[in-house]
């Protein structure tokens, strides 16, 4: 019966992650990238300008900064992804893959845009004074679809406590466990302090520590890339060569290696920065913010961060390796191309990278998980939320199987993307609106400076 169920998920998975699925989530960052003028160009240099300024926004409702807010959606999505996503698809997809992991990117900024106008326009102050929005208020206060709000948060509570915790945390422990022979428990014990520690505090100390947390994680890894990538220079362009005949050559084209390459491309792409899933506007909903379209334009460098910057350090690495196809794959091909140009030290960083890279989607999540628990169950659920929540990151550590979890949650991951789509699209006016008063905003602010 075990087997037979597990058989069953894993169909399902394979069925919501299906082409339809992934046509639709890269479809609508194409309609939204036309409706908006490509606004992912023509507005990322002031975006990232936006988010990195050292003059945040601290006038204006809401309870985190734009910096801490793009923090706790990175901390979500920079996560296990970068690392094991990445090589599986290029094992999967090829070399090839990696370009489409960059064009699901670039159209998914729009849509994290749109998803991040949408949460602040329509977010809420809770019974305690803090702000509440996401995919569940924009569909009951937007769409008045009441039912696909419930479905959404509903899906995106159980995601949490599996892709969110305990396959993340099992992660950790594992990587822990092979590399530094740590015992399972103490990892896990470990991870419920530091969870708990943070979490128990909300989405304000949740913000404090991403702010610091999240930018050494990733400073740590891409430097270890970099690295890689200028002590080998001349590797570079064989390597961009190599992914993109992978992609457009007439035998990839002829043989069918294109399809492989657009779907694990694409479903990877979209795995590692969730645009359109409806996560990383919760997030969003939570910062001070002015007007809507200030906000969703620091949320879209989520996408360019993920998925062009980190994504990309990461496909440019294992292609210039070399050991695509001698039958490594996941986060052992990743160790061994680290290992082969930097020693045992690589092996080191990527375990290291792994661990902080999944415990930082253990905090985003968290909040996702308790926003939408808050929605469908009022204030009262918190605490206990958040103490079942710490309880399943100790014991996914401590748990050597979690294929059947994982493929679960992998499946209402997938699930909360179609309310939350249907979201997009009927509210895609509202997107457009919005944007063209905060675009007259900014003009008033430019003729102000000059």
């Amino acid at each position: 019966m075990g087997q037979s169920f597990s058989e069953w998920v894993s169909k399902a998975s394979n069925f919501v992650w299906g082409p339809p699925l992934l046509i639709l989530l890269v479809g609508t960052g194409i309609y939204l990238t036309v409706r908006l003028g490509g606004i992912q160009i023509t507005k990322l240099p002031y975006a990232l300008k936006l988010a990195f300024s050292k003059n945040q926004d601290q006038s204006s409702k809401g309870d985190i900064s734009h910096f801490q807010a793009l923090m706790t959606a990175l901390a979500a999505t920079v996560g296990t992804g970068n690392i094991v996503g990445v090589s599986t698809a290029v094992v999967l997809g090829g070399p090839g893959a990696i370009v489409w992991m960059w064009v699901s990117g670039f159209f998914g900024m729009a849509t994290k845009y749109a998803e991040a106008v949408l949460a602040v326009k329509y977010r809420v102050t809770d019974e305690r004074g803090q702000m509440a929005g996401g995919p569940m208020y924009y569909l009951e206060r937007g769409l008045n679809q009441r039912w696909l709000a419930v479905a959404f948060a509903a899906f995106a509570s159980i995601a949490a406590f599996g892709i969110g915790n305990g396959v993340q945390t099992n992660s950790v422990a594992l990587a822990l466990k092979t590399t530094f022979d740590v015992p399972l428990y103490i990892s896990g014990i470990l991870i419920m302090i530091f969870t708990g520690a943070v979490i128990l505090g909300g989405v304000r100390s949740i913000g404090k520590v991403v702010s610091y947390f999240v930018p050494v994680m990733i400073a740590f890894y891409l430097g270890s890339g970099l690295i890689i990538m200028v002590m080998n220079y001349s590797l570079i362009p064989d390597a961009f060569a190599l992914i993109f005949s992978s992609t457009f050559s007439a035998e990839a084209i002829g043989g069918g290696a294109i399809g492989a390459a657009i779907r694990y491309g694409v479903a990877r792409g979209v795995f590692s920065n969730e645009a359109g899933l409806g996560s990383a506007p919760i997030a969003a909903a939570a910062a001070k913010t002015d007007m809507p379209g200030r906000q969703a334009l620091v949320s879209m460098t989520q996408v360019f961060l993920d998925t062009l910057v980190v994504c990309s350090v990461t496909g440019l690495t294992l292609v210039m390796g070399g050991q695509i196809g001698t039958g490594l794959e996941g986060v052992e091909l990743t160790s061994a191309t680290f290992e082969l140009f930097l020693g045992p030290a690589g092996g080191y960083i990527v375990t290291i990278g792994l661990v902080l890279f999944a415990y930082s989607t253990v905090l985003g999540w968290s909040y996702y998980g308790e926003r939408s628990i808050h929605y469908l169950f009022g204030q009262k659920s918190i605490l206990p939320y958040r103490i079942a929540f710490v309880l399943v990151a100790g014991l996914g550590a401590m748990t050597t199987n979690l294929n059947l979890v994982w493929a679960l949650s992998d499946v209402f991951n997938g699930l909360m993307a179609i309310p939350n789509l249907i979201g997009l699209l009927f509210l895609s006016g509202v997107v457009i609106a919005e944007t063209k008063r905060f675009n007259q905003q900014l003009e008033i602010e430019n003729r102000k400076v000059s």
